[in-house]
């Protein structure tokens, strides 16, 4: 059966305060006008005003990610992505998240949405390929090197025909994730992985 149910969608919004007399509301006005033309259900907003896109803490940004980890909406909506987050880095990280959660995001004014099939072929390109490059190779990452290790996401070897068996159960990608532990977007790849190349188990990336 079709799950019938609206999708829910939270803002973010962010003026910073280098942009005196800047109304917030030039954001949110048009991210809800967007949630309402696309018959999405609001699921709130969260809005820091007066912090500037370099602080690493933001309290509502904070309590978003928070938010999103307990599963309190389906989407995440922003004005643009440097309202969002502070480097290339930081935004590839936080749609790594919201992409493990099954979280879709979209940013207005750069055109990318998540939810339809066209945005998830621009995020996988972009996270694909667009690494920060202003940022350097740790320490640890060049002492690793030096000594043939590689750091990284740990790898994880999933059974290919237990999630065989409960997608035929008709279970979602989220249920089957919670009922092996493991994130919806590693089962999901494990899925991809074991089509690919049949196998009893396949090893992916955490």
């Amino acid at each position: 059966m079709t799950d019938k149910r609206p999708i829910r969608v939270a803002l973010y919004a962010r003026v910073s305060t280098s942009n005196h007399g800047q109304d917030v509301t030039l954001q949110t006005r048009e991210l809800k006008e967007f949630i309402a033309y696309r018959a999405w259900q609001f699921a709130g907003e969260y809005v820091d005003l007066g912090i500037s896109g370099s602080k690493v803490r933001r309290p509502e940004l904070d309590r978003l990610m928070a938010d999103a980890h307990r599963h309190q909406f389906d989407a995440v909506i922003v004005w643009k992505f440097d309202r969002f987050a502070r480097s290339v880095s930081h935004l590839l990280r936080a749609l790594e998240t919201f992409q493990e959660l099954g979280i879709d995001f979209v940013s207005l004014s750069e055109s990318l949405d998540t939810s339809t099939p066209a945005g998830k072929m621009v995020f996988t390109g972009r996270t694909g390929t667009q690494p920060d490059r202003g940022a350097r190779p740790s320490r640890a990452e060049e002492c690793s090197r030096e000594k043939g290790k590689t750091l990284g996401r740990p790898r994880v070897t999933v059974d290919a025909a237990k999630v065989a068996s409960l997608r035929s159960q008709k279970l979602s990608w989220a249920k089957i994730g919670e009922a092996l532990g493991l994130g919806e977007g590693t089962v999901r790849r494990s899925a991809q992985a074991s089509a690919r190349n049949p196998s009893e188990s396949a090893p992916v990336n955490l």
